[in-house]
């Protein structure tokens, strides 16, 4: 079983060694290979990785972000024929040492996805503030996918083969809640193992302040969530308008049916016609909606089918 660890790096230089240097060098029963994804780093990164024997490189010219970098980490590692794809991270954040304990649920046949719990609560250099973003993300997110993750936003993961073959990104932010909720309406095998992180080495760098993390990451939520499962989105609106408007005209009638007449009422019509014409509204979109939802759940059949044969093909 061929297993790559793929390092998405961003002048890594002074980290990456440690990274390196921590990953196992032999598991049993596995050919295990390093990949180095580096998303246009300044300084000398690559040389490091090349001077600890690393011979797999996926290079960008620019800095196309960490969404992109997994995605072209994982074709690459699908094409050089691997079986597992394992992440994580240049900075030193999770203990590589702990890769064979993240891959064994999928060699044992168990999951499909194996997402290392960082347990958040525990980490000393997290404020409260952070430690509670991270809860009520991964619930979230879990709500959205009808899965049970405690650290839904953990990069240090494993994936099969297969899962990668019916996965698909397309958020530019990160990969990490995208292919959950993916993975979740999908409904591959997902497992969580908990881990103990290393110390901080430096600041992330994928978002500036709290306010950008939590903002970007909600409109992956939603964005993701509307794609699986519209009718919830705009099933929701749709009769909870229609609830609200029905209000007005009971009043309205009401004092037609009790006085004899609607006079004085008749902005109850105009406020209720407007809530059941947005009520109709959110049930095209719903109808609309879930349309699309079919068809692209037809494109990515076909998306599945053609990386299969593209992976066959450059297999033989």
């Amino acid at each position: 079983m061929k297993v790559f660890v793929q390092i998405p790096c961003l002048n890594e230089e002074e980290t990456l060694p440690l990274v390196l240097e921590s990953i196992p060098k032999k598991i049993d029963g596995v050919d295990l290979e390093v990949l180095i994804i580096d998303d246009g780093s300044t300084d000398n990164t690559v040389e490091v990785a090349k001077k600890h024997g690393v011979k797999h490189f996926v290079r960008h010219r620019g800095n196309m972000g960490l969404a992109r970098s997994f995605r072209d980490g994982v074709e690459y590692a699908l094409e050089h024929g691997a079986d597992i794809v394992v992440n994580t991270d240049g900075d030193n954040q999770y203990p590589q040492e702990r890769i064979p304990d993240l891959i064994q649920p999928i060699i044992d046949g168990k999951a499909e996805l194996v997402i290392a719990n960082r347990q958040t609560h525990k980490i000393e250099h997290f404020s409260p503030l952070k430690k509670l973003l991270q809860r009520f993300g991964s619930y979230v997110v879990n709500k959205a996918a009808g899965t049970d993750i405690p650290d839904a936003v953990s990069g240090f993961r494993a994936y099969s083969r297969e899962a990668l073959m019916q996965l698909n990104i397309i958020s530019r932010f990160s990969y990490t809640v995208e292919t959950i909720i993916q993975a979740g309406n999908k409904r591959l095998a997902i497992v969580s193992v908990p881990i103990t992180t290393n110390g901080k080495t430096r600041d992330s760098r994928l978002f500036k302040s709290y306010h950008q993390l939590v903002f970007k990451q909600m409109v992956t939520i939603i964005r993701c969530y509307i794609m699986y499962r519209p009718y919830m989105v705009f099933g929701t609106f749709g009769w909870t308008l229609f609830v609200l408007g029905l209000i007005p005209f009971a009043r309205f009638f009401y004092e037609l049916a009790h006085n004899g007449t609607g006079r004085g009422h008749i902005q109850s019509l105009l406020i209720g016609s407007l809530l059941m014409t947005g009520a109709f509204l959110c049930l095209v979109l719903n109808i609309v909606a879930d349309l699309i939802r079919t068809n692209r759940a037809l494109h990515e059949e076909t998306l599945e089918q053609l990386r299969r044969h593209h992976l066959d093909a450059k297999k033989a």
